[in-house]
């Protein structure tokens, strides 16, 4: 199913502040929420952004060597989630050899997607499996502002 990410916000749970990247699918009142670390969470949102800090941070530059190397990211797919929750994702990437996919985190693949415009997919199963109404994730605040307040 081709997906999109509408939104990384952050979700107050009983341990604290939790970063989440929701996905929609079109067709679908549902999304999928993947919860992430706060560094990848504010990668995706300036990949999503288009914003240059000045310095190659970790995806800036895994990004830069693939392409130098001649990779390109063709797309990226949540292919996965384990019975403890958690999501796997497959990164398909064209070399100057081989097409190949590469196990990443959902996270790491998303903040490379973002940059690139690559599509993102979620497998129909994941979907199924991970869908919840998208009232519960509309009123989080965007991880954008936890940048601005600080």
């Amino acid at each position: 199913m081709d997906a999109e990410i509408d939104a990384v916000r952050v979700a107050g749970t009983p341990q604290g502040p939790v970063p989440v990247v929701v996905l929609t699918v079109p067709g679908e009142e549902d999304v999928v929420p993947i919860f992430v670390g706060f560094e990848e969470a504010r990668s995706i949102a300036r990949g999503i952004d288009a914003t240059d800090i000045g310095r190659p941070l970790t995806h800036d530059l895994l990004l830069d060597v693939m392409e130098e190397l001649g990779g390109r990211i063709e797309r990226v797919v949540v292919s996965e989630v384990t019975d403890d929750g958690t999501y796997i994702a497959d990164l398909h990437v064209d070399t100057p050899r081989d097409a190949v996919i590469v196990d990443a985190r959902p996270s790491d693949s998303m903040a490379l997607a973002a940059r690139t415009n690559a599509p993102l997919e979620i497998d129909d199963a994941v979907f199924e499996e991970g869908r919840q109404p998208p009232d519960d994730f509309e009123e989080l605040e965007d991880i954008r502002a936890l940048d601005e307040a600080a």
